[in-house]
């Protein structure tokens, strides 16, 4: 029937966005714009900067995710049958066009606020692509490679609000390509056997789960003291954003306490929460540098929709998306696999 074929293949779209993880890249970018307003004194009552700083790291966040699912496709057919591709529900055709446009869409609308932002944009969408299709399965230097993805976001949210960022914002880039670095590598955890068969050589698969999640709290711990260490050069109060900086750091304490409880290594379902920790808490981080610029009680009002929208997705979405056995079947016959979508023999 054509609205459940409809109906399908929405729900395969929204499957591929991430709704868990759709908000925080934008409020990367939205810090980086308040932060560079504080610092050079620029207009508080500018509308364009927060729309564009929030809305374009979000659209390439999302082509990211397509391409990245058009790329993995082969490996997520071993490890990851129930996703939109290899499942059937998206063609990956569709999963290729909906990445270029998204991609092509947020580069234009960055050219209406600073043509600079085209190159952060253009380093940030071959970044994405370069990797999925390279770095990923190259050990640590993918978790790097990803870590810088999110700094740009900074950038780019800076460079909304001026000609070019601001010396005192070079550490918090720092901050957030440490810590999704870090957030990375914890992610890759949960999939350390569909790697390997994939051929993935990621950090984990090369040195085991718990060298690699010794080098996401030392590469968390080098977010921190760069959060530290930039906070006294900021105006203004410059220790306001420390309270909400805080509670970040208490979540990750808990992510990472999971990940060594008992002393054993963490099965992938302890792993995969683990990382869905740290998928609220770099909500809460970038929410602290959002303080400088907006004020404590602006920052939270913005802060907590997004948390309760995370939480609640995530909630009802994540493990079906990584483990095959927690996915509602939608009707009888096989799965599709790899070499039928992808037309690989």
């Amino acid at each position: 029937m054509p609205g459940r074929r409809l109906g399908r293949s929405l729900t395969a779209h929204v499957r591929t966005w991430r709704p868990y993880t759709l908000w925080y890249v934008g409020l990367v970018g939205l810090a980086g714009e308040t932060l560079t307003r504080e610092i050079t004194g620029g207009d508080r009552r500018e509308t364009a900067g927060p729309v564009v700083a929030w809305l374009v790291p979000t659209l390439v966040w999302v082509a990211a995710h397509y391409l990245g699912d058009y790329l993995d496709r082969d490996l997520d057919a071993i490890d990851k049958p129930q996703r939109p591709i290899p499942s059937g529900r998206m063609r990956p055709a569709t999963a290729l066009a909906c990445g270029a446009v998204l991609a092509a869409g947020a580069c234009a609308v960055a050219l209406s606020v600073n043509w600079r932002t085209v190159l952060v944009l253009a380093g940030g969408i071959g970044g994405a692509v370069a990797y999925n299709g390279f770095f990923k399965a190259r050990g640590l230097w993918g978790n790097l490679v990803r870590g810088a993805l999110t700094g740009a976001a900074l950038l780019f949210g800076a460079m909304t609000a001026a000609a070019a960022p601001p010396v005192e914002l070079l550490p918090f880039v720092l901050v957030f390509a440490a810590h999704d670095a870090a957030s990375n590598l914890v992610g890759t955890l949960r999939d350390v056997a569909g790697d390997r068969e994939g051929g993935y050589a990621t950090f984990a698969v090369r040195h085991g789960v718990r060298a690699g999640a010794w080098t996401a709290v030392a590469l968390y711990g080098a977010a921190v003291a760069a959060a530290l260490a930039g906070l006294p050069a900021l105006p203004g109060d410059r220790w306001a954003p420390l309270p909400v900086l805080l509670v970040a750091v208490a979540l990750a304490c808990h992510a990472f306490r999971l990940l060594f409880a008992n002393g054993r290594v963490p099965p992938p379902r302890v792993s995969l929460r683990s990382h869905g920790v740290l998928v609220v808490e770099r909500l809460v981080l970038a929410g602290a540098l959002l303080v400088p610029g907006l004020g404590l009680p602006a920052a939270v009002a913005l802060l907590l929709p997004m948390l309760a929208v995370t939480l609640g997705t995530q909630r009802a979405m994540r493990s079906a998306h990584e483990f095959p056995s927690e996915f509602p079947s939608e009707g009888p016959g096989p799965t599709r696999g790899a070499s039928e979508l992808t037309g690989t023999k």
